[in-house]
């Protein structure tokens, strides 16, 4: 597709203030693969499916799990649900763990806020979940507010995610409250569609960053207008508003 040729920092054309920025977790500030893809594994042989290629479960850090035991295994509904449990039994006490902060995120988070830039986090991992990495890597304090994925049962009987376009909502709620005029000051930063697409659907500016786990054919075509190749640039982007 043309659009996947495009070079994103083109779109750039001047600085912009930038006062709230919204970062995914997986991909964005912790490398989370290793322990995702080894409870996608293990919830698979529980089910009685052997996948001894690890790195081709990558694609299921970032998007809802349920999404992606359906996309990629065509599971039934109620194997999506057994999945999705055995998932937990294992990343809950052991893969949640299995993760890294992204050599300078620390650093970002500081000088972002030295900048005056007021941050969140918006994932679809559990929120539970979010707490406990961010707690973990000692950088929660960096945050105004935290969300993350709420099961809901739906009308069907099926518990489901929330939607990560939701989860932008609702942390963005607690800016709007600050400032009505928040929108134009606002990035999301994320390494998958999902992340720019719930960016654009709550009319903030989508930013894209390639070192976590989408491709940037990925973030162009979904609509990044930014795209940053490593947490340096990310950093001078969110601090300056400029490349």
């Amino acid at each position: 597709k043309l659009c996947c040729k495009i070079t994103v920092k083109e779109f750039v054309t001047e600085p912009m203030k930038i006062k709230y920025a919204l970062f995914d977790l997986d991909g964005t500030l912790t490398a989370s693969a290793p322990g995702i893809t080894k409870s996608v594994q293990y919830a698979l042989s529980k089910l009685g499916i052997e996948e001894p290629d690890i790195a081709k479960l990558e694609d299921f850090v970032g998007p809802p799990l349920s999404y992606s035991f359906d996309r990629h295994y065509h599971l039934s509904e109620s194997d999506i649900a057994k999945a999705v449990e055995y998932f937990r039994e294992r990343y809950a006490t052991i893969g949640i763990f299995e993760n890294d902060l992204y050599p300078g995120i620390d650093e970002m988070m500081k000088e972002a806020s030295r900048c005056g830039v007021h941050t969140a986090v918006a994932s679809s991992k559990p929120e539970e979940h979010v707490l406990t990495v961010l707690e973990h890597f000692g950088i929660s304090q960096y945050f105004d507010v935290i969300c993350g994925s709420k099961f809901e049962r739906e009308a069907d009987g099926v518990v489901r995610p929330s939607d990560k376009s939701e989860i932008v909502r609702r942390a963005l709620d607690y800016f709007e409250k600050e400032d009505p005029d928040y929108r134009e000051h606002t990035v999301m930063v994320g390494d998958r569609s999902y992340d720019i697409e719930g960016a654009l659907s709550n009319k903030v500016f989508p930013v894209g960053v390639t070192y976590g786990y989408g491709p940037r054919e990925e973030l162009v075509c979904s609509g990044a207008r930014f795209i940053a190749d490593n947490v340096e640039e990310l950093e001078k982007f969110l601090t300056t508003g400029s490349i």
